[in-house]
């Protein structure tokens, strides 16, 4: 009997600590979403790995950033970032450098991001493969309520590129397939990452 009790009260505190902790991990998931793989030269320098966080935070704090931007760093031992990705206008461009270049840590910025052309067709294009993706009756719609959904669609002269991390592997094909079915793109390529796959590359590493 008391074996029982004393079982029951180890499992309530469990399931406890468990739906405290979920809010922590859905933050950190959109975190990782938000913005490109920052990526570090050296995963065991320690100064290395705080520089690429902050560059990381920095670019989450870009007010423009959207799911038609893509945004990416490089960073190196030596404090060198190399910023890269796509976005739609210059001035996301020029503020992701500026905010890069605030860090103390940061030596050198080099700034590789690419302005896509401007083109009201890709920007009708960019609607409507936003609508078909995040569609209110596709299982993908619970992306659209995050912040900054994850999946970004990325429209350079009618040829589509959808980036970003997802949960699943069905999700990534459900993205695809939506975005193939829009009229007016030239092709899709789908570059989305998974989420338990990068974890498992951490692991390893």
């Amino acid at each position: 009997m008391r074996k029982s009790l004393v079982l029951r009260v180890l499992t309530a505190a469990l399931a406890v600590l468990l739906v405290a902790s979920a809010p922590n991990l859905r933050a950190a998931q959109r975190d990782k979403a938000l913005v490109g793989l920052v990526r570090a030269g050296d995963r065991g320098d320690r100064h290395t790995e705080a520089l690429k966080e902050e560059v990381r935070h920095q670019l989450l704090m870009l007010p423009y950033y959207s799911v038609f931007d893509w945004l990416e760093a490089d960073v190196k031992p030596d404090g060198t970032v190399a910023l890269g990705g796509q976005v739609v206008r210059p001035t996301l461009k020029d503020d992701a450098e500026k905010n890069v270049k605030k860090l103390e840590a940061a030596t050198n910025v080099i700034n590789n991001i690419e302005v896509l052309p401007l083109s009201p067709m890709d920007d009708q294009l960019r609607t409507v493969v936003y609508r078909r993706i995040y569609n209110f009756e596709s299982p993908l719609f619970r992306y659209a309520t995050w912040a900054s959904p994850p999946i970004h669609i990325i429209v350079r002269n009618g040829h589509v590129t959808l980036k970003g991390i997802v949960a699943t592997q069905m999700d990534s094909q459900l993205a695809y397939m939506a975005a193939r079915e829009v009229p007016g793109a030239f092709d899709v390529k789908n570059e989305l990452q998974i989420e338990e796959r990068i974890d498992e590359k951490v692991t390893r590493k």
